[in-house]
């Protein structure tokens, strides 16, 4: 049988298998509101995971090929863990990633939509977790079983499911210390967490932003007091924030020059970076813009490199400040914001967090009281150079699939385990790819999972695999 026919016997069992079987259990899943634990602090009284949990390895026992060995973890007072061990026929190790946790709700929902409940529209199913990141454990056993059913060799592949992604991932280099015997040397990772320039072609992701956050709060007051007695006097604990903010970044263009919050670009990324935007033209439109509101830039090639390489920081969260229907005449005690930093991939988030933290700390104006309260912190991820049997079958993969070549991108966001994968596994090869293409809003209201993408990307991944070589 030539490849040609293989490719599209794969293509229809993953199209039937989707159907059949990923989307009503997706369906299910999105109902479940599985927060992630930095949103539910009560996640274990509430037994939302432990429910998705066990629909997710029930699911995965009736259909994980034959002598697929489960190793469920639940170590105490850590969210659990799933690996599936399939053993293959040639040699090779290679470790599967997705994760099971969600985001909050968020306002901002279509009427016709909502978080927990799954609705499908125009090839869109439409809910929180679908695409970041519910489908990925159906998605790799898809994959899997496509290839068994056409006789295609395949080296031993791990699936690694967590439960804390978007917490920032902290109970994960707990368990892969614990489970480092089973999982053994990898030699590539396939990670189905990252997103898609466009629905048209086979995107992966060379790169990806590490982030640190912090509470910065500002104390003037032991408590509030009538503005018009103290206005003029007490300083303005809001105006005393902005200005410890405009410390760190342009208030005009957002441009932060913190030393050791930027890094060299590499020329490859560059040139990545332009061929995405060949690709993808006004990109940049994606977003939904209020009114006439225009980008930083006007120059899509700098927006790109803004996304990917350089710093950025976004206040996420403000405290201290009462809505506008609870405001009176006083001159509040304090102000606080939740300050989100995205780093250029390469950049080191420990020293960074020392500039941040030596730059708000000193000389508060006023003499006010400046507290800082470190929340999250993770390295970025740059991804070594394609050994050539890869890149020509990722790129193989996306002709046969979608007509068009794959791309290369630099995703703005921040997966934890990558990095720590690359620092643990530092010759292994590496694929990043996902659903979270234009407007999917992972995060946001309005989440959907472009289902025929979805697809197409999943029998892309099966190709990849089919080509597999360990050298």
């Amino acid at each position: 049988m030539n490849k040609s026919n293989i490719s599209s016997k794969i293509s229809s069992y993953v199209d039937n298998f989707w159907n059949d079987e990923i989307i009503p259990e997706l369906v299910e899943y999105i109902k479940i509101p599985n927060k992630s634990p930095a949103f539910d602090k009560n996640w274990e009284k509430n037994g939302y995971m432990e429910k998705v949990l066990k629909n997710a390895v029930k699911w995965a026992k009736k259909h994980a090929p034959e002598k697929s060995e489960f190793h469920i973890k639940k170590a105490n007072g850590k969210t659990p863990l799933i690996l599936i061990d399939i053993p293959g026929d040639k040699e090779g190790n290679v470790l599967m990633y997705g994760h099971l946790d969600k985001q909050p709700e968020m306002d901002g929902w279509r009427d016709d939509l909502g978080p927990w409940k799954p609705v499908i529209q125009d090839d869109k199913l439409y809910g929180r977790g679908g695409a970041d990141d519910g489908y990925a454990l159906f998605a790799c056993i898809a994959a899997v079983n496509s290839l068994i059913k056409q006789g295609v060799s395949l080296p031993r592949i791990i699936i690694l499911i967590e439960f804390c992604e978007e917490s920032g991932s902290p109970d994960l280099p707990y368990y892969m210390e614990d489970c480092k015997d089973i999982i053994g040397d990898v030699d590539l990772v396939i990670c189905l967490d990252s997103g898609a320039g466009n629905y048209e072609q086979f995107w992966s992701t060379v790169s990806l932003r590490g982030m640190i956050a912090c509470k910065l709060q500002i104390n003037v007051l032991k408590e509030g007091v009538h503005s018009g007695s103290a206005s003029g006097v007490v300083p303005s604990p809001f105006r005393l924030l902005n200005k410890l903010i405009s410390r760190l970044e342009d208030s005009d263009t957002g441009k932060i020059d913190l030393e050791n919050l930027n890094v060299e670009i590499p020329d490859e990324r560059k040139i990545q970076a332009l061929e995405m935007v060949e690709s993808l033209g006004n990109w940049e439109e994606e977003f939904p813009w209020y009114g006439n509101t225009k980008p930083s830039t006007s120059n899509s090639y700098e927006s790109m490199l803004n996304r990917t390489w350089r710093p950025t920081m976004t206040v996420i969260g403000i405290d201290g400040i009462p809505p506008i229907k609870d405001g009176g005449n006083v001159l509040l005690p304090f102000s606080a914001a939740n300050l989100s930093f995205r780093l250029p991939p390469t950049a080191d988030s420990k020293k960074a967090m020392q500039e941040v933290e030596k730059t708000l700390l000193s000389d508060p104006p006023n003499s006010c009281e400046v507290s800082i309260k470190w929340e999250k912190a993770a390295n970025g991820w740059n991804a070594p150079s394609c050994k050539p049997w890869l890149n020509d079958a990722i790129n193989e993969s996306s002709k046969e699939i979608f007509g068009k070549p794959a791309r290369a991108m630099g995703e703005g966001g921040t997966i934890p385990f990558m990095g720590m994968l690359g620092e643990r596994y530092p010759q292994a090869q590496f694929v990043i790819t996902g659903v979270l293409g234009p407007n999917s809003n992972a995060h946001g209201p309005n989440e959907f999972i472009h289902i025929p993408f979805a697809k197409r990307l999943n029998t892309c991944i099966a190709l990849i695999l089919s080509n597999y070589q360990k050298n």
